[in-house]
């Protein structure tokens, strides 16, 4: 009898808040975004290199239209996926038909794509961290989740088992956040006994300094969305060059974004508010 999946526990990742970006560190990157092998982290949506499976490209990347995985995506709250045009970037490589549209950069322990999986269950999403240990983490979070799912979705013949209503329990979460003076304590780490659109196939986690490597992972156009959440405020002057958001950088996220993509930040920190806005203001192209 298989073992029973289980959540990692936080305590056993934990990992000191600030990595100086500029370090020499090793990452694995690819040398452009039509080499990068995405099958390990999108199981569901693209085979390994060499193997084969039915209604897979030559490249053994998945339509997302295609596949009982994705059939089972659709639970309640959850309306069938509209086919997106790709961009003219994607479209020289017509191989290329499931793509990562969501990056959440610095993701930290993962809070963010957990919640965002069953809202959009056909967009695959990425978390890019550069902390070995928080990067672990999600993956195994990700695995067990998964697991969970597909352990669920295995007894759907002998017993009932219940899919949850996403949009109606998005509007209780806003709904308490407006009504209750008191911050939640317990934390939403996914659903584990009830089946959720998407399974947690479509969200991923890699180790990559996305200020160093971004353009290597996404073509032009590539992403709808990027989130930039709680980044580190780096207080000091002279540490103001690691901050997330710079002229620099944001040549890169507009590269890498298409036209109408959204650029979402959070900071507890006004002065870091104030640079990103000015910073942002100041860019033509956003």
């Amino acid at each position: 009898m298989a073992d029973e999946p289980r959540l990692p526990q936080k305590r056993y990742f934990r990992q000191r808040a600030h990595v100086n970006v500029f370090n020499d560190m090793k990452f694995d990157y690819p040398e452009r975004p039509s080499t990068q092998d995405w099958a390990p982290y999108y199981p569901a949506y693209f085979r390994a290199n060499g193997a084969e499976a039915d209604g897979a490209g030559e490249d053994g990347k998945r339509p997302l239209s295609e596949g009982t995985v994705v059939e089972a995506k659709r639970g309640p709250g959850c309306e069938a996926p509209e086919a997106p045009e790709a961009p003219n970037a994607l479209k020289e490589e017509p191989n290329n038909l499931a793509r990562v549209e969501f990056a959440d950069i610095g993701c930290g322990y993962g809070g963010l794509l957990v919640a965002l999986s069953p809202l959009y269950p056909n967009t695959l999403m990425v978390g890019m961290e550069i902390r070995t240990k928080l990067v672990r983490y999600l993956q195994k979070r990700i695995e067990a989740l998964r697991a969970f799912q597909h352990g669920l979705l295995d007894q759907r013949s002998s017993r009932s088992v219940e899919w949850v209503d996403v949009r109606s329990k998005l509007d209780l979460e806003i709904s308490a956040l407006h009504t209750s003076s008191e911050a939640v304590d317990e934390p939403d780490n996914g659903e584990t006994t009830r089946l959720v659109p998407g399974h947690y196939e479509n969200i991923a986690s890699m180790r990559i300094n996305c200020q160093k490597y971004l353009p290597n992972f996404f073509a032009k156009s590539q992403l709808s969305k990027i989130f930039v959440l709680f980044a580190d405020p780096h207080f000091k002057r002279r540490k103001h060059k690691a901050r997330i958001v710079t002229q620099t950088l944001l040549a890169e996220y507009a590269y890498v974004l298409k036209e109408g993509g959204i650029f979402y930040m959070i900071t507890d920190v006004r002065d870091l508010y104030e640079w990103n806005v000015k910073h942002l203001d100041a860019f033509p192209l956003f």
